[in-house]
């Protein structure tokens, strides 16, 4: 809750005009507390697991013929009940545990310092901490997943996710509850290392979520604005890991590509592509010529 009564009282604790932006803030967050703030994560979260997916759900049953050539595993095909299946499975964990443990973790954000107060961060500072968010989120993601696919990690824990070896949008936070309680440490660490404001707060969990529902889509569409971004892995790179499963030893990484680069693990990827990459420009020289019947499909092709 803001320790100011008005907008002018504000505007006097500040020594200046309130902007837009902070304007609507006050306005909205006045006269509520820091727990109900911190507690719209739930309605974003629900938001994001429920409509998100249907982006990627429209594509595959009413736009089929115009994306099939960037499905990366074509030959895969659920039902729209097995889509709404995997959705419930969401939404039971997500009342059992997510929304649980975001009501119990706030004492955790008020101890490292997440403010609601005036003034707003810049937009440069917010890309700052999400920049810092992620490339500490990614790193310490990387080590934890390699662990789950220990025998016992996987075994116990980590094959669940695994059940969908071509991922879907609505499969990207479909997890043992365990899963989803270990893989809540790395998205933690970076806000309490740099500690920001509960917008960027609000935006770090939001973007996370969004972007691991891409990485999961099935689609490697080649209008996604994260293709711009250096070193992001993308659904591809992702794929591969679901589609090779539990005896993956590759592509560990959850946003960037670097830590697999650096300690050898998405060398399986890099030979997969290599291979496919030979087999299309053998198709294009002599596939007409002699009608080899090669499937040139990333799914038609698996190494690690």
């Amino acid at each position: 809750m803001l320790p100011y009564t008005s907008i002018h009282e504000a505007e006097a604790a500040l020594g200046r005009g309130l902007t837009a932006a902070e304007t609507l803030w006050f306005n909205y967050s006045a006269n509520k507390s820091d727990y109900f703030l911190y507690c719209h994560n739930i309605i974003f979260l629900f938001l994001i697991f429920s409509l998100v997916p249907l982006y990627y759900l429209i594509l595959e049953f009413f736009f089929r013929n115009s994306v099939q050539p960037y499905k990366i595993q074509p030959k895969f095909k659920l039902s729209l009940s097995d889509y709404f299946n995997c959705y419930k499975s969401v939404m039971r964990m997500f009342v059992i545990v997510v929304g649980p443990l975001q009501l119990l973790s706030y004492p955790s954000i008020k101890m490292i310092g997440i403010r609601t107060s005036l003034p707003l961060p810049s937009v440069w500072e917010i890309l700052a901490q999400l920049t810092m968010y992620f490339m500490i989120e990614d790193y310490t993601n990387y080590w934890i997943h390699r662990f789950l696919h220990c025998k016992w990690g996987y075994e116990k824990i980590h094959k669940v996710h695994h059940e969908y070896t071509a991922p879907i949008g609505f499969a990207a936070p479909y997890a043992h509850w365990a899963e989803v309680l270990i893989l809540g440490i790395p998205a933690f660490l970076g806000p309490s290392l740099v500690p920001g404001h509960m917008i960027t707060f609000w935006l770090w969990i939001a973007l996370r979520q969004i972007e691991a529902i891409e990485t999961h889509s099935g689609f490697d569409l080649p209008w996604t604005p994260t293709k711009y971004i250096p070193f992001y892995g993308g659904s591809d790179y992702h794929d591969y890991h679901h589609y090779v499963g539990g005896l993956s030893q590759s592509n560990f990484a959850s946003v960037f590509t670097y830590c697999d680069y650096i300690y050898g693990t998405d060398k399986g990827y890099r030979y997969q592509k290599k291979v496919l990459q030979q087999l299309r420009d053998g198709l294009g020289n002599d596939g007409d010529q002699y009608g080899v019947p090669f499937d040139t499909s990333s799914e038609s092709l698996k190494v690690d």
